[in-house]
This record gives C-alpha cells, sequence and structure tokens, in this order.
C-alpha cells in the first residue's frame, strides 16, 4: 500500500483506488492532477482533498448537498468527456460533488458553487466544473452573515 507525506496529517497509507485523477490539474494547480480525499470522521463532513504531488497542499472541502441539498449541478461537453461521463450525471449516482471551501480576509468561510468539484466514481477521474452561468456564487457563505463570526 503507498504512502503520501501530508502537511495535516503525516504520512498516510492509501489505497490506490481510492486516489482521485484530474486529466488537467485544477485552475491555479495544473501541475498537481492527483489527490487523496480524507475523511476523518471527528472533523465529518468535512473532507481534506490532499494533493499527492505536493504535501503542503491541501484543500478543504464539503459536499455539495451539505452545503446546498438542492444544488442542480450543470456541466459543459468538455468536461464530462475529461471525465469519461457520456451524459449529466445526477449527482449521487456514479458521481460525487464537493465543494472547495475558503477563507477570505474577512476571515468567513465561503463555498465554491460556482465550481464545484465533481468526480466519476468508477473511473476515479475528476474535474472542477466551472460553470458558465451565475446562477451560484464562487463565494457562497456557510454562515447567514448576520450569524457569521470571523475564523480565527
Amino acid at each position: 500500500m503507498p504512502n503520501c507525506e501530508t502537511r495535516y496529517f503525516g504520512a498516510v497509507s492509501f489505497d490506490e483506488l481510492s486516489a482521485v485523477a484530474f486529466p488537467v490539474g485544477l485552475p491555479g494547480f495544473a501541475h498537481c492532477r492527483r489527490f487523496l480525499p480524507l475523511e476523518e470522521p471527528s472533523h465529518s463532513p468535512l473532507i481534506f482533498l490532499q494533493s499527492l504531488e505536493d504535501p503542503q497542499l491541501c484543500f478543504l472541502a464539503l459536499p455539495i448537498a451539505a452545503v446546498d441539498p438542492a444544488y442542480a449541478l450543470k456541466m459543459c461537453a468538455e468536461d464530462l468527456a475529461l471525465i469519461a461521463l457520456p451524459e449529466m450525471p445526477e449527482t449521487g449516482r456514479n458521481v460525487e460533488c464537493i465543494v472547495i471551501v475558503a477563507v477570505g480576509e474577512d476571515r468567513i468561510p465561503t463555498a465554491n458553487l460556482l465550481a464545484p468539484v465533481v468526480i466519476n466514481l468508477t473511473t476515479r477521474l475528476a474535474v472542477q466544473a466551472v460553470r458558465d452561468d451565475l446562477s451560484y456564487s464562487s463565494r457562497f457563505p456557510l454562515l447567514p452573515l448576520e450569524a457569521a463570526l470571523p475564523c480565527l
């Protein structure tokens, strides 16, 4: 079983079949194409998307249903082809959709609903599917603004 070094979890043993490959990388991180989704039960539902090429690169993510249970996935034909899907998938059926979480200068955590990460669970290929509309925000607040306390 291979190991990978991580910034937050030290050395981690993993099954090669649990890794996901991004054929074109992620926007801004094209050099990193293989990631390992790590889930810690004590931090559920958070997902740590750990780069297998760069131990320092780890994205914090959430299942899209945890952020917006009614999310309407939309992907272009090129993204579908990149992850070997013949047609638009139904979320939860052979695909997993997660959203990257960011903490901005205001220290309020947000989720990128404009460009979810879509993983074909059969091929383990993934893409960050950037929508061609403005139905969703790239900085969707994870808490109502009036209730949000900055992360310290």
